[in-house]
C-alpha cells in the first residue's frame, strides 16, 4: 500500500531502553512541538521504517540477522537506528563483542538523521555490528481507523549499555530523560507531561516489572496480541487478552 493513500498504514518501530542504575528507568524523549505526530509528547525513541533498513548489506553488519522472527530484520534495524538518531544510543558491538562505548558515532549522528549519511555506512566504518538480538518484542499497536495518519508500530525492549549517555537530537526530540515508569505515569496523570494512549499503556505494562531483566523475561513469556483500538460510543477499547486488562480511552482525550 502506498504511504500517500488515505488510510495507508506505515510500519514503524520504537524501543524501550532500560537501565537499572541508579534505579529501574526507561529512556523517553520529548517530541518537538512542531512535529506532526504526537507533538510535545513524552515518547519512547522510534519512528517510521526507511528503505535503508532493508539494505541486504545488513546481513554482514548485524548480529542475529538469521534468528529474527516474524517482526523482520528491517523493523529491528529501524528501532536501533531511531534510538541512535533521537537519543544517541547505539546498540552495536565491536570486534571483541563488547557493546560500543566510543564517541565517534555521536559526531555523525545529525548527518544520519538528516539523511546525509547512511546509517549502514556509519556502522560499517566504525567496524561495528548492530545487535538485533539485544531487542525483545514487547508489543505491537496499530493506529485506530479514525486517525488521519496510521502506523503499525512494533515496540521492543532492551537493556541499554551503561557506557552510553543519552543525548536528544534537538530536531524531532528536544529533550531526553531516564525516568521510572511509575513516575512517568504519575506525571501524565497530573497533566505535567503529555503521554499518548499507546505509550501510557506500555508504560503501565512496563511498570509491572522490577528491573530490566524482569521486563525482558516478561516480554519473552507474554503472547503477542496485536492491538488495534476500536470505537465503542465515546471511547476507544482494546482487546482484554492483550495484557493490559480491561481498558477504555475517552475519544476526547485523543
Amino acid at each position: 500500500m502506498s504511504d500517500s493513500l488515505p488510510g495507508a498504514i506505515r510500519l514503524a518501530a520504537t524501543v524501550l531502553l532500560l537501565r537499572d542504575a541508579p534505579s529501574f528507568e526507561v529512556l523517553m524523549v520529548k517530541r518537538h512541538h512542531q512535529i506532526d505526530f504526537a507533538a510535545g509528547a513524552l515518547v519512547f525513541p522510534g519512528g517510521k521504517s526507511h528503505q535503508g533498513d532493508s539494505d541486504p548489506r545488513w546481513r554482514d553488519l548485524a548480529i542475529g540477522f538469521d534468528e529474527v522472527g516474524g517482526d523482520g530484520v528491517a523493523l529491528r534495524i529501524a528501532a536501533l537506528r531511531e534510538a541512535y538518531e533521537e537519543a544517541g544510543v547505539l546498540l552495536a558491538r565491536d570486534r571483541e563483542g563488547a557493546f560500543y562505548a566510543g564517541e565517534a558515532a555521536k559526531a555523525i549522528r545529525d548527518a544520519v538523521a538528516q539523511d546525509k549519511v547512511a546509517f549502514i555506512d556509519v556502522v560499517r566504518d566504525l567496524g561495528l555490528k548492530l545487535d538485533l538480538s539485544a531487542l525483545t518484542v514487547f508489543a505491537r499497536w496499530i493506529t485506530p481507523k479514525l486517525m488521519p495518519k496510521r502506523f503499525d508500530t512494533w515496540f521492543y525492549v532492551a537493556h541499554a549499555p551503561l557506557a552510553q549517555q543519552a543525548i536528544c537530537d534537538g530536531h524531532e526530540a528536544v529533550d531526553a530523560e531516564w525516568i521510572a515508569p511509575s513516575l512517568a505515569l504519575d506525571l501524565a496523570a497530573s497533566g505535567q507531561r503529555k503521554v499518548i494512549f499507546p505509550t501510557r499503556m506500555n508504560l503501565q505494562l512496563l511498570a509491572e516489572s522490577t528491573d530490566p531483566a524482569d521486563a525482558v523475561a516478561r516480554a519473552q513469556a507474554r503472547e503477542l496480541v496485536t492491538v488495534e483500538p476500536w470505537i465503542d460510543g465515546p471511547v476507544l477499547r482494546i482487546q482484554e487478552n492483550a495484557g493490559y486488562g480491561p481498558v477504555t480511552e475517552p475519544l476526547a482525550a485523543l
